[in-house]
């Protein structure tokens, strides 16, 4: 195995190792935040990222075209539907009236929405998030 070899094979597997611990700090966060924000924020940040780099490190460790292809629309993919599906899941947590964490000391989407902090959830929803009939 020549000087060159060697050196693509630790990047990939160096990219493919950072990409697993990242995808791990994912599952840490979400069994260790408090509340379902900052749970889903840990999870589609870092999961993202670390599912990224594991694909990156894959295409480094074999390189074709044809890979290559996979592999950037696997990570344009990934980039486009994770911080949506996030948003979804964050806004209907948020409308369903799952509770923040004691230590968030401010919920500006109340504010917003001309509610009170502690009427999370509730059925009288006013303003732009009003639904539509």
């Amino acid at each position: 195995m020549s000087a060159a070899e060697l050196v693509q094979a630790g990047l990939g597997y160096a990219l493919v190792g950072l990409g697993v611990a990242l995808l791990a700090v994912a599952g840490l966060g979400l069994l260790r935040f408090p509340d379902a924000y900052s749970r889903l924020s840990a999870v589609t940040k870092a999961a993202t990222l670390g599912l990224c780099l594991t694909l990156l490190g894959v295409l480094v460790l074999d390189p074709s075209w044809t890979n290559a292809v996979k592999v950037l629309l696997a990570v344009a993919l990934q980039f486009v539907t994770s911080p949506v599906g996030g948003f979804a899941l964050g806004r209907a947590a948020y409308r369903s009236g799952s509770p923040l964490a004691p230590s968030s000391s401010y919920d500006e989407l109340a504010d917003h929405l001309g509610r009170r902090s502690d009427d999370v959830g509730s059925d009288d929803v006013s303003g732009d998030d009003a639904p539509r009939r």
